[in-house]
Parts: C-alpha cells; structure tokens; sequence
C-alpha cells in the first residue's frame, strides 16, 4: 500500500500496474496518496476530460508544502473538513465517497500516478486554487487568474500579496 507521502524521488516511479491494484473499485478507505488524489481526480472533474483531470491534479499538488497548506496528499484534500469549510467540496459535501464509474476512476487513477511520478506538465501556472466556470465566487477577486480549461478557471495569489 502507498503511504500518505511526498511524491516519489524519480527513480522511484510508480507503475501503471501498482497504481491499478491500490483501491482497484473505489470503496477504499482514503488513506493514501494514490486513493486521496485519484479520487480528488474523480470527483473534482467527474465528466471532464484528461486536461481538466490533469489540472485538478496539479492543483493539489502545487499546494503540498507550501504556506497554509499541509504536507502530504490526503491532508491536502481533507483539508478544512474539521470546520465544514472543505477545500475541495466533494470531500464534505455529505454525499456517499464510492467510485460510480469504474473506467473513469482507471483513468483518474493513471492521472493519479504520473502526478506523483512528476511526469505531469501543470497545466495551471502554479495554481494553488480554482472554481467551475458555471460558478463566480467572491475569494477568486483576490486572485490571479493563472489558466483556464473547458471545466475550470485556476488562480494563485497576487505576487504582491504572495509571502
């Protein structure tokens, strides 16, 4: 089993085939960093194709380390769930966290490992944020608009107010 933890070192990549037999049906418990960004994957960009799925992915990990977030995977997407003020809305939106789709959570799944490889390009500029375009939310005015993709609309924080 993968552990909650950094991504790998390069020469510790992860196969396709070792990424495919951690929570093979999505009914895991969310406890490593393969179920928690997958799922992240899956949930965030449900119906969007493999850029949308790429930048959630990117997201999520743009935000590991740095200042105000936590250090590993699963705290990043669990992130907030303590106040009800989840960061990423499926974690905390009291609806079942079980995969519907098998074939699509396979591909949020390999999505899943070339981010942890960091055989991902980010296709977000360093996003640390970011919103459907079917929603305009008051926080994005405090951002910069980093990139967009069919589904989303990514940011990071203005430079001058960027510690």
């Amino acid at each position: 089993m993968v552990e909650d933890a950094p991504p790998p070192k390069k020469q510790e990549t992860l196969t396709p085939g070792e990424v495919q037999a951690v929570d093979p049906a999505g009914q895991a418990p969310m406890d490593d960093s393969i179920t928690c960004l997958a799922r992240t994957i899956y949930w965030e960009a449900k119906g969007a194709d493999a850029e949308d799925m790429s930048a959630v992915a990117s997201v999520v990990l743009n935000r590991l380390g740095h200042e105000g977030f936590p250090d590993s995977i699963c705290a990043v997407v669990k992130q907030g769930v303590e106040s009800k003020s989840c960061q990423f809305s499926w974690w905390c939106d009291g609806r079942p966290d079980q995969v519907e789709e098998a074939q699509r959570y396979a591909v949020a799944k390999e999505i899943a490992r070339k981010a942890l490889n960091q055989q991902l390009k980010d296709p977000t500029g360093g996003a640390l944020y970011f919103h459907d375009r079917s929603v305009r939310p008051d926080w994005a005015k405090a951002y910069r608009k980093t990139a967009q993709t069919t589904h989303f609309l990514f940011y990071k924080p203005n430079q001058a107010l960027a510690r």
